[in-house]
């Protein structure tokens, strides 16, 4: 939470709360959530399956956008955007009980926002998810989809080697059936010069590091011509 609360005040639009990867439960998420309460930060949460019901806490306690982790068809864009809308055009379930507090809104002014507010996000990170990505990419109500490029080289069997001409090769495909659709293109720059490079190819959302990696780049500037 103390992270998170730096994090706020540094400038970044959005964070990511990983529940996939990292060891954070729903209780430490709902903490991280609030600490971004106040500020421009937007809560993000990725969750570790496909399944609706992945979301619907993390949405409950304040998240303004959910990841959806391999998505790899239509269907499973569909399945995105249902989780996060309430009916009729989705399958949410009512329960925003801590959401509206994060924004200082009452119950009704969030239940009147949530559907156009709230981010659907899909996160592209298989092979298996090219056939079917311009779809994807079509999907009424989808909003976001982020590039994951090393499980996409994990999946082609290139594991630690997202750099690879056959990964980078995919990758431009994934972009180029993404361009010219209404959802925003996301992925991931670790240094300013390879995110200038993705914005020039319509990349709008990037991630600038994790949570380990920006401490551990921190640290080491810090540290860069100090004495031993």
């Amino acid at each position: 939470m103390q992270t998170v609360q730096v994090l706020a005040r540094s400038g970044l639009d959005f964070m990511i709360v990983d529940m996939e990867h990292g060891p954070i439960d729903l209780q430490a998420a709902h903490g991280m959530i609030a600490a971004s309460s106040g500020t421009p930060l937007v809560p993000l949460v990725r969750v570790s399956g496909k399944e609706a019901w992945h979301a619907k806490v993390p949405l409950d306690i304040g998240a303004m956008g959910v990841c959806f982790p391999m998505t790899n068809s239509r269907q499973d864009a569909e399945n995105v955007v249902k989780a996060t809308r309430y009916p009729p055009l989705g399958e949410r379930l009512w329960g925003p009980f801590y959401a509206p507090l994060g924004w200082g809104i009452t119950m009704s002014e969030y239940l009147s926002r949530a559907d156009e507010e709230v981010l659907a996000v899909a996160v592209l990170e298989s092979i298996d998810a090219l056939e079917s990505v311009a779809d994807i990419a079509r999907t009424p109500g989808l909003d976001l989809v982020f590039i994951g490029p090393r499980d996409l080289a994990t999946s082609m069997g290139l594991r630690g080697h997202p750099e690879h001409p056959d990964v980078q090769a995919a990758i431009a495909k994934f972009e180029k059936a993404i361009e010219g659709s209404t959802v925003i293109l996301g992925g991931v720059a670790t240094s300013a010069e390879q995110g200038l490079a993705m914005r020039h190819r319509g990349y709008r959302a990037l991630v600038v590091g994790f949570d380990w990696s920006l401490l551990q780049r921190g640290v080491t500037a810090a540290l860069e011509g100090m004495p031993r």
